[in-house]
């Protein structure tokens, strides 16, 4: 049986899209897995926490863009976790460096680290915040940051 050119283009094309389509799937499930999970919301709770980091980023708003899935300091196994979320506000971005660990009796995950790291280099440990300077906390007893 001959195949002719054109359905061999066909058919490479059909097989493109659906590996594809495939692909981009399996980024989107992964992605949603990331933002679900305990670890990962942890983490950014910790981050909108701390005023002194929220005011360094410019947030509100604050972005949370995706886990480059291809980084090595994504690392998550059965009882840790340790990720890199690359956040931005309207001033500068970073990326949110974390560390959980699951407790094998409640299989909660407890935060170990969370250290903000800004473009500019200046790093933040949301574990030991550092004090709120006087003008961010007139900023928050006025209502500027809220």
């Amino acid at each position: 049986m001959r195949v002719s050119t054109s359905q061999l283009q066909q058919l490479t094309i059909f097989t493109t899209l659906l590996t594809g389509a495939g692909i981009g799937t399996m980024y989107y499930l992964l992605q949603k897995k990331f933002v679900e999970s305990d670890y990962h919301r942890l983490a950014l709770q910790k981050l909108e926490s701390c005023p002194v980091a929220m005011e360094s980023l410019g947030a509100p708003p604050l972005k949370v863009h995706n886990i480059h899935l291809t980084d090595r300091n994504n690392r998550i196994d059965q009882h840790t976790a340790q990720i890199k979320i690359p956040v931005t506000g309207s001033q500068t971005g970073g990326y949110l460096y974390t560390s959980s660990i699951q407790d094998p009796d409640t299989n909660r995950w407890n935060l170990k680290q969370a250290v903000l790291k800004l473009r500019e280099g200046q790093t933040i440990d949301l574990l030991n915040p550092p004090p709120v300077s006087t003008e961010l906390t007139e900023g928050l007893d006025s209502g500027r940051w809220h």
